[in-house]
């Protein structure tokens, strides 16, 4: 693993330039305790390196099977799925489309058979422009209504399990583009299903801190 190879050029920078963080200066304890935590370590990346490599394989074969029609991305959150807002709604509304239903089949179908095992996001986002001439109150409470209709479908028609689903409205406040623009405003009306990880950055990072602070 390339993470484990530079942490390994690390101690020996440290034990080669006389730092103050010397392994072989330790207590036996000390010692042992770098010792467990760099195992650690070494299996967590080996972890997420192998659940990088699925979310790929799923992101191609989803690719294969929407030819175009959603966006797809790997990266720390995970697989993000990304359907643009005039894909599952109308303007202003909530109620998923039936034009749109075929393609959370498939996304649903993949994920079953490919996934399982993990946990599911399902998020809602909108542009800038304040609502006008709506029911909703607010873009947060259109962008949550519409995230939560998508897991009502996830759950009561396709049956995905409940337990695994979590849903958020963000409104306008995670763009992806700027709000500048009409092209800008379109791309961050979007709903996002995200195949969230199992083995995030985080834990490996705080094993790495606890493992220096020895």
């Amino acid at each position: 693993m390339r993470r484990l190879t530079v942490l390994l050029l690390l101690v020996t920078l440290f034990v080669t330039t006389g730092c103050a963080i010397n392994i072989y200066k330790k207590s036996p304890k000390a010692r042992a305790k770098i010792e467990e935590l760099s195992g650690e370590v070494a299996k967590l990346s080996e972890l997420r390196a192998r659940e990088r490599e699925d979310f790929e394989k799923i992101k191609r074969e989803l690719e294969k099977k929407l030819k175009g029609k959603v966006g797809l991305a790997v990266g720390e959150r995970g697989l993000v799925i990304t359907l643009a807002n005039n894909i599952l709604f109308d303007s202003g509304k909530a109620k998923i489309k039936e034009g749109a239903l075929p393609i959370l089949d498939k996304i649903v179908k993949v994920i079953k058979h490919r996934a399982p095992d993990k946990n599911i996001g399902v998020e809602g986002h909108t542009d800038n422009v304040p609502i006008k001439y709506s029911s909703w109150k607010s873009n947060r409470e259109l962008s949550t209504a519409r995230a939560n209709n998508v897991y009502h479908y996830l759950v009561d028609v396709t049956g995905f399990p409940p337990s695994k689903l979590t849903t958020i409205g963000y409104g306008q406040f995670r763009p992806i583009a700027s709000n500048n623009t009409a092209g800008g405003r379109a791309k961050n009306r979007r709903v996002e299903i995200v195949i969230l990880p199992q083995y995030p950055r985080r834990p490996i990072d705080e094993l790495e801190k606890e493992r220096w602070a020895k």
